[in-house]
């Protein structure tokens, strides 16, 4: 008879001693033995051969007594401190018993029962089953260690207590890889389930130990789990799918796992029926498209279309499964040739419909990645105008800003972002109320998250490229929350508070919001400080357009009185943004290139000034017809400050191989710039930095000039 009283409250010990014909008992993880008194009953069951006290507080003491037992031939005490933390205890092996225990070598104990010991001891399991001589009695403890041994590992794994770190890689991953080969189909799925569990550190945040993953990985444990994913049981396949996607956070095991055709597996087990089944190999799908090289041979095994059918069909009282899908979808999203995929098969249609309805902030915010990434390819497909096209899209990312959950505000605003890029969409997004949101999102995440703060500026950056968005975000109180946000200590933050400036700073009621905000010394420590040479270059811009006399017209509107201070406030900002906008200038200035440059016009001279002057991400920077007029214009401003500044914004709006570069020329030539270039190339009371720059501007000019002729 085998008796099992597992993570039990209470157990009648006396009735458990008169079940004479007991041969096998486990009482693990059970509380409120009372010891000494059991101990003085089992050992005198007769027929006792098995017994597992694992997990228990059982003491020494009571091993010693249980050792006396004529019958006992196993004793299992995986994971009992006391036995653990007692130095001094060695149990009385010397009398034909056998105790399994964390600091034993469980393997060499189980070899111990054959009589021929020469084979491997790791492989004791198969060996065992390979028998062509079967002996009952030792089937019969064989079989019952199978079982009791995956129980309790997989509740140790469950529980994961400090300090097992050599155990799990020293026997405990070989342990379970060899239980997963039973033929017994429960300790086949609680084995699985063990290496699922037991790899996991942090499961808030998907943190695995490298080591016992890659311990897994070298005893073959990744063809073994691929081969159980392909059985045909419901519950065996659900969790070789959980353990291949755990382990699948480690990229060498991830690696390992598509060598081996795990991709195709997981695709096909995306496609089972049994939302369990799915969800876990959704999950894998999602941690092996992390990795770049990965992409492609998901969507190839048509594993794409297996998530956004997911989607579709567990629409409702899915939620694991749907933020599984949403997420591994979101990665695929990334590379330009699966978004493509993604939105050929539905997945637009799709992550909308989950950003629309489903409530756990889970999907919410991995349906609003999924879309942020498909947004994100720019011109290279059409993505960012289906997703702003898509019935509801837009009004669902500007409510799910408002979430209560950081994570799902950061991807809302990421995706509006994205988005915004599109002139439709950054209508859209307007109408839909975009503006007011994230002017609310950016006064609220002063202390959020660098990411979350980032994105909210990012959003509004985008958006106020529009000069309609930029004055509504002026009006609805968003120059402060954006000056906040230039004051962070995080480069990216830098970037899309200071892109965001720029652009409001265009409209002179905006300028001088931003100067009544206290936006000059945010902009003056951008400008000198930041370690982004992106955010110093908007920076200095934005200080630019607030002190090309545009807004002095606005601010003479009011009473003479109220003019008057005004404009002496505004003369100490604008002698501290001048004299930050040269310094920056300068900063980009060798004064023997330079010299060299002005004595000769050689492409030679030039290009070594353009190399040591180019701020490469500038290239991605898109101008309007009205933006490139406005720095043409500031050519011929009197300060020779703005001159200069002008000259080196336009030089980098035109070099060659920039993204916008052949934009900004067409638009430079058809406001008559060559004229106003050469006018200041040649002033003679230009300072020397507008000569060099407005000459590496004409010769821009004139190189993608050819270029055109050329390919005419």
């Amino acid at each position: 008879m085998d008796i099992g009283f597992i993570d039990c409250l209470n157990v009648d010990e006396l009735a458990l001693g008169n079940v004479v014909s007991v041969q096998f008992l486990s009482v693990a993880g059970t509380t409120n033995m009372k010891w000494v008194l059991v101990s003085q009953h089992w050992i005198k069951l007769p027929n006792l051969i098995g017994l597992d006290v694992s997990r228990t507080d059982v003491v020494p003491t009571v091993l010693r007594l249980l050792s006396s037992s004529q019958s006992l031939k196993v004793l299992c005490a995986l994971n009992c401190p006391a036995l653990e933390a007692d130095a001094s205890f060695a149990f009385n092996n010397n009398k034909g018993k056998l105790l399994l225990a964390l600091f034993t070598d469980i393997f060499k104990g189980l070899a111990s029962l054959f009589a021929d010991i020469s084979k491997k001891e790791r492989n004791v399991f198969s060996d065992w089953r390979n028998l062509k001589k079967k002996d009952k009695n030792l089937d019969e403890i064989m079989t019952w260690l199978e079982w009791i041994l995956s129980h309790s590992l997989l509740r140790i794994a469950e529980s994961n207590p400090q300090g097992l770190d050599n155990f799990w890689l020293s026997q405990g991953a070989a342990l379970l890889l060899s239980l997963m080969q039973s033929s017994q189909e429960d300790v086949q799925e609680r084995a699985a389930t063990g290496l699922a569990t037991f790899v996991v550190i942090d499961d808030e945040n998907a943190s695995i130990d490298s080591g016992r993953a890659e311990a897994v990985m070298q005893n073959s444990g990744i063809r073994l789990l691929l081969n159980i994913a392909r059985s045909w049981r419901e519950g065996l396949q659900s969790e070789a799918a959980k353990a291949i996607a755990n382990l699948s956070v480690n990229a060498n095991v991830a690696k390992d796992v598509a060598e081996e055709g795990g991709i195709n597996i997981l695709a096909n087990l995306a496609r089972s029926m049994n939302r369990l089944v799915a969800e876990e190999a959704a999950g894998g799908l999602w941690n092996l498209s992390v990795g770049e090289e990965h992409k492609g041979a998901i969507a190839e095994a048509g594993g794409v279309k297996a998530l956004v059918d997911l989607i579709f069909k567990w629409s409702t009282g899915g939620d694991g499964v749907l933020e599984r899908a949403a997420g591994a979808l979101a990665n695929l999203a990334a590379d330009d040739k699966c978004s493509m995929e993604v939105a050929v098969v539905g997945g637009v249609h799709a992550l909308v419909m989950l950003a629309r309805t489903c409530k756990f902030e889970g999907v919410q915010e991995q349906a609003a990645r999924a879309l942020a990434n498909l947004a994100a390819h720019g011109d290279n497909n059409s993505n960012n105008a289906a997703v702003g096209l898509e019935t509801g899209a837009l009004e669902a990312l500007v409510q799910l800003t408002r979430s209560p959950h950081e994570g799902v505000r950061q991807e809302a605003a990421g995706a509006l972002w994205n988005l915004s890029f599109d002139d439709r969409n950054r209508e859209s997004i307007a109408a839909a109320g975009g503006v007011e949101a994230l002017v609310a999102l950016a006064h609220s995440c002063s202390n959020a998250s660098p990411g979350l703060q980032e994105r909210a500026a990012g959003a509004l950056w985008g958006l106020s490229v529009s000069e309609a968005n930029s004055i509504a975000i002026g009006r609805e109180g968003g120059v402060a929350p954006l000056i906040a946000l230039a004051r962070s200590e995080c480069e990216d933050v830098h970037e899309t508070a200071a892109g965001a400036l720029w652009n409001l700073a265009f409209n002179p009621g905006n300028a001088f919001r931003i100067v009544e905000e206290g936006g000059v010394p945010a902009l003056v420590h951008l400008c000198s400080k930041s370690g982004s040479k992106m955010a110093r270059f908007m920076a200095a811009l934005a200080l630019a357009y607030m002190f090309d006399g545009r807004m002095d017209e606005y601010v003479l509107v009011g009473t003479s009185s109220e003019s008057t201070s005004k404009s002496i406030s505004l003369n100490g900002a604008r002698r501290m943004a001048l004299k930050h906008i040269e310094a920056f200038v300068l900063t980009f200035s060798d004064p023997q290139t330079f010299a060299a440059a002005a004595l000769s016009s050689a492409p030679a001279a030039l290009s070594q000034v353009t190399e040591s002057a180019r701020i490469q991400e500038a290239g991605h920077l898109r101008c309007s017809g009205a933006e490139i007029g406005r720095f043409i214009a500031m050519l011929r401003n009197p300060s020779s400050i703005l001159k200069a500044c002008a000259a080196f914004a336009l030089l980098q709006f035109t070099i060659m191989g920039g993204r916008h570069a052949v934009h900004h020329v067409n638009l430079m030539q058809n406001a008559g710039a060559p004229r106003v270039l050469r006018a200041a190339a040649a002033a003679a009371n230009a300072p020397l930095e507008a000569k060099i720059f407005a000459k590496i501007v004409l010769r821009n000019l004139e190189h993608h000039q050819i270029e055109l002729q050329a390919k005419d």
